[in-house]
């Protein structure tokens, strides 16, 4: 039931053309689209490449577009498809010199949207209409390149707060460039996007663990892990000990007090902020699941793709709350 319903979200928008026009195919690729990973143009033009890939890469976030003004949605997908593009870079390559080759590309690619002059690569054109259309920020687009890059390298977070500040210069910006989609400038919905990005950061971090786990690599808060004398070779193990499952649930509880501070100045935050804020709906529904497995974060159930979500992001958009 949930499924169909997500489908027929997303056809429904397209009937009515939320996702844009439809546009021309862009012109033929130079060597710097082709540095950033994109072997040629999509079908349909640049607004749908943008939802396609974020429909693949990001499907949380593409149900939370979805729900977001019709004036807001392509703008929203264009920005996410950025970071889909920025987040996959690590993944893709077997050298750092690689990534910081694409991580460069991204970098010229804004300074040119904001010179008007925008390469030929289809994310690169909607974020450049994005900015044209709601006059976004660029430095939250350098801090998202910026931090994504230091990223690159292959290390665990030393403590809570190094990885806290990697969600807040990624997933908190990407929300305050969204806020600005939804024409609001406002202190109290930064200082919400703020704690959300900072849950969506660690809750992302811990839904990656299995996999990074599968790769011998481990990138948990070190601090949290001593403390409780749990080694990487514990993780890459899958070991379900208690200490094991008490590392996980002290970051899990992290993610949880950052979404209870956001929310606990809701009224402060203004109405038409809150469809940025409908990720919260999947940082809950992960949290509920972990605590329904007992904080054992190789429970097959938690890396499955929860059939509900398109029901409970429907249900809190109706609420009008986060």
């Amino acid at each position: 039931m949930a499924g169909t319903m997500a489908g027929s979200m997303a056809r429904a928008a397209l009937r009515r053309g939320a996702l844009g026009h439809r546009l021309a195919r862009p012109p033929a690729l130079g060597g710097r689209a082709a540095a950033a990973g994109w072997s040629g143009p999509a079908a349909g033009g640049a607004v749908q490449y943008c939802a396609e890939l974020v429909r693949k890469r990001d499907y949380e976030g593409f149900l939370c577009s979805l729900l977001l003004p019709v004036e807001s949605r392509t703008s929203a997908f264009a920005l996410r498809a950025f970071n889909v593009e920025l987040a996959q870079i690590k993944d893709s390559i077997t050298q750092k010199t690689t990534g910081l080759m694409r991580m460069q590309f991204w970098r010229d690619a804004v300074e040119d949207i904001y010179s008007d002059n925008p390469p030929h690569q289809p994310v690169a054109t909607e974020l450049w209409r994005a900015v044209k259309r709601h006059n976004l920020t660029k430095m939250w687009f350098m801090k998202i390149i910026d931090e994504r890059e230091k990223n690159l390298d292959d290390r665990p977070y030393r403590n809570i707060q190094e990885l806290e500040t990697y969600a807040e210069n990624t997933q908190s910006a990407l929300l305050y460039l969204t806020l600005e989609t939804l024409g609001v400038r406002d202190i109290h919905a930064d200082h919400a996007a703020s704690h959300i990005g900072k849950a969506q950061g660690i809750v992302t971090c811990l839904r990656a663990t299995p996999y990074h786990c599968t790769r011998q690599k481990v990138f948990l808060p070190m601090d949290i892990c001593m403390l409780h004398g749990v080694s990487q070779e514990d993780f890459i193990r899958g070991k379900q000990e208690k200490n094991v499952r008490d590392v996980i649930y002290d970051i899990a509880s992290q993610a949880h007090i950052h979404l209870e501070h956001a929310r606990s100045f809701s009224k402060k935050v203004p109405v038409k902020a809150y469809p940025a804020f409908f990720c919260t709906v999947a940082l809950d529904d992960y949290l509920y699941n972990m605590r329904k497995v007992d904080f054992n974060i190789f429970h097959p159930s938690l890396q499955k793709k929860s059939t509900l979500l398109p029901l409970y992001l429907y249900i809190r958009s109706w609420k009008k709350t986060y």
